[in-house]
């Protein structure tokens, strides 16, 4: 129960921090809106030449894009969060503080995510899909329980990015500057969750291929449960998500184990 209470505490703690940042959100909304404006009518460019492009039809292309516009910043799918302020800690040796404290490292940093993207949801995420609503015809459901399991494939698509974003940072115990991995993961991201095309769009093997990467996980399959297009039903998405979310976090914590135990802090 004090570890519940504690990680709350810390979720929430991330979820005001951000919302400080009130200039930086509304900007936020502003380049989120103009980015979804772009893609949504180059797909409906794509969608005219080839009216069933990856087995959606031109509204629900449309509503994949401004999918991927409420989710980019709570997702982190260009990357950012906790990472950049991990790694400098890990750079300066203040890491060996967060060690010391009664609380696990991996627990302490998802939470504070958790609480981060909460906040981009609400703040970020909400109107850029609002603005695609009233513009274009967007197959959005009617159905609450659908929107509930959209919610909880969000919340998984977020725990599976977290994951993803703690191995890439934990790599900064073996580097001096971690610089590089942040723009490859960052790119990874960006090709392989689905942002720039579906990846249904992708064909033959290496399609197949990339539907299975955990990237998948953080926004091709919550774009496929809120348009009830993942095969099989939204259940095998969400068991493809919590089957990614659960092998990434435990290597994220055998790499944690690793580094801390092997490796001599950079600084201290």
């Amino acid at each position: 129960m004090h570890l519940l209470r504690l990680n709350l505490a810390v979720a929430a703690s991330g979820f005001r921090r951000y919302a400080t940042y009130r200039v930086a959100t509304a900007a936020g909304v502003f380049t989120n809106t103009v980015f979804g404006f772009i893609l949504a009518y180059t797909f409906l460019a794509l969608w005219h030449e080839r009216p069933h492009l990856g087995g959606y039809d031109q509204s629900q292309a449309l509503t994949f894009v401004w999918t991927g516009q409420a989710l980019l910043a709570a997702v982190a799918l260009l990357g950012g969060g906790f990472q950049d302020e991990f790694h400098e800690r890990i750079r300066n040796g203040d890491v060996a503080i967060d060690l010391y404290r009664p609380v696990d490292l991996q627990l302490w940093w998802l939470a504070h995510d958790l609480g981060r993207a909460a906040f981009q949801l609400v703040g970020r995420g909400v109107a850029p899909m609002a603005a695609g609503a009233l513009v274009f015809d967007l197959a959005l459901p009617s159905s609450p329980a659908v929107w509930l399991l959209f919610l909880l494939s969000a919340l998984l698509a977020i725990v599976v990015s977290f994951a993803l974003r703690y191995l890439w940072a934990l790599c900064g115990f073996w580097l001096l500057d971690a610089t590089g991995l942040s723009a490859l993961s960052t790119l990874m991201s960006l090709f392989f969750s689905g942002m720039l095309l579906p990846l249904t769009v992708f064909p033959g093997g290496f399609g197949d291929a990339v539907r299975w990467l955990p990237w998948a996980a953080t926004l091709q399959v919550p774009a496929d449960v809120l348009l009830g297009a993942h095969p099989g039903g939204s259940l095998p998405g969400l068991a493809f998500q919590l089957v990614w979310a659960v092998v990434l976090l435990a290597a994220g914590r055998l790499l944690q184990f690793v580094a801390t135990r092997k490796v001599v802090v950079q600084g201290g």
